[in-house]
């Protein structure tokens, strides 16, 4: 019976079995026929082989195993102008799969948006049917999707547990922001994200100056060990000019001073990614293109032709059009007492009546219209009448909620020493 079974079976699995029941034979004291007669137990001597009754049964669970070796494992990035359906052809599959797993659950709708460099990777068994599909939303939440037991197809999501760490970097400015928080070991990610926690009260593009410094705590992401990806800025200072702002994360998610006042404005200082700003401003000057003088009501923010503008503050779009003087052009209202205006766009992406967020790209830095070279001609109006960006008081959002300022406190003061500890830590290793 022994001998019958083995042989149906494959042979690391035969392997295994012959290997384990030798051990037994060996170690273990097994009743015989005659003793079981007696029921009265055999001692064995070790090294001698004996008759051992052996009973195997299929199981359901190992033809699954043996299955699973079959399946193969393929891994696709998306490319450029990539959809579902045109990634399951170059895999193989039919688009009845396809229509399946876009079906399976909400969680699969993410499949519909993909961009290019995200990876897909499938599960296709020895018959070229899709078992499983996954797909990395973030480095520590996947998409995974798998048959049912209908033959259709389930969406789930598996996230990793995390570790949460505490680290810091310092800098001074020497020549820009940009290479100052490089060189601090800052992430890009956190870079951004620390120019737009001071955004409103810095202009990263023209008020920086050679010996501003930088403090930041910001978080690492762990799992099992192994590192996963930045976490997000817990508590920053910037001196910029001899003042001094500090930032601390609540947990509603934005900033605060120590104190509990909000960062958020309701205006940013600057609309253009300050990392491409290249050049100052005067409010009166000669016009290159009409060769006269004449008042320069805004800011001009020179910037490579492409570059990302966005809208100052939330509000709706009361003008997005192309006239020879202004080019591509965006009038935004704020309420009834703002209005801010962005010339000379590339190319608009926004419309006329159209609501907007307060960090929204509405366009593209271009030299249309009555434009010398690329830039962003900006104006902020108060009642009517033009005011310097730079420089006008900005009304400010609300502060902390009174119902949350007992446990902000704490934190702040936990966020404070951190910051405190990282300057005395930094200033030993310079000595």
């Amino acid at each position: 019976m022994v001998q019958k079974t083995l042989k149906r079976l494959p042979s690391k699995h035969k392997a295994l079995l012959s290997g384990f029941a030798a051990f037994l034979l060996v170690l273990l004291i097994v009743p015989t026929e005659s003793a079981k007669a007696s029921k009265h137990s055999q001692i064995l001597e070790l090294g001698v082989r004996y008759d051992l009754p052996l009973e195997i049964t299929p199981s359901h669970n190992l033809n699954e195993s043996i299955q699973d070796d079959k399946a193969v494992w393929v891994s696709y990035e998306v490319k450029k102008g990539d959809n579902l359906a045109k990634i399951f052809d170059r895999v193989g599959l039919s688009p009845q799969e396809t229509y399946y797993v876009s079906k399976a659950g909400e969680d699969a709708k993410l499949l519909l948006k993909l961009r290019p460099g995200e990876h897909l990777s499938f599960l296709v068994d020895d018959a070229g049917r899709l078992a499983s599909l996954r797909y990395a939303i973030s480095p520590t939440d996947t998409l995974i999707i798998s048959k049912d037991e209908s033959a259709g197809f389930v969406s789930s999501r598996q996230q990793l547990q995390l570790d949460t760490r505490y680290n810091y970097a310092q800098g001074e400015i020497s020549s820009n922001f940009w290479n100052a928080a490089l060189k601090a070991n800052l992430s890009e990610k956190h870079i951004m994200s620390l120019a737009g926690i001071f955004g409103w009260d810095i202009d990263f593009a023209l008020e920086l100056r050679q010996g501003d410094t930088f403090n930041v705590v910001f978080e690492e992401l762990y799992s099992e060990g192994e590192f996963v990806e930045y976490g997000k800025i817990v508590a920053a200072e910037f001196v910029n000019q001899g003042e001094s702002f500090t930032a601390i994360l609540h947990d509603d998610g934005n900033y605060y001073t120590p104190e509990g006042r909000s960062m958020r404005k309701s205006f940013l200082r600057a609309p253009v990614n300050f990392k491409y700003i290249s050049s100052s401003f005067k409010k009166r000057r000669f016009h290159p293109v009409q060769k006269r003088w004449k008042a320069h009501r805004g800011v001009d923010y020179a910037a490579n032709t492409g570059t990302p503008v966005i809208a100052a503050g939330d509000g709706k779009v009361i003008r997005a059009t192309y006239d020879k003087y202004n080019g591509h052009h965006v009038f935004i209202q704020h309420g009834e007492k703002y209005v801010t205006k962005y010339l000379h766009f590339t190319k608009r992406a926004v419309k006329t009546g159209q609501s907007v967020k307060q960090g929204q790209v509405i366009g593209y830095v271009g030299a249309t219209g009555l434009a010398a070279g690329p830039h962003l001609h900006y104006e902020f109006l108060v009642n009517g009448v033009h005011r310097n960006p730079r420089t006008v008081s900005l009304p400010k959002a609300e502060p902390i909620a009174k119902k949350d300022a007992a446990a902000f406190a704490k934190i702040a003061s936990t966020r404070v020493q951190q910051l405190n500890n990282t300057k005395r830590i930094m200033l030993a290793m310079n000595r």
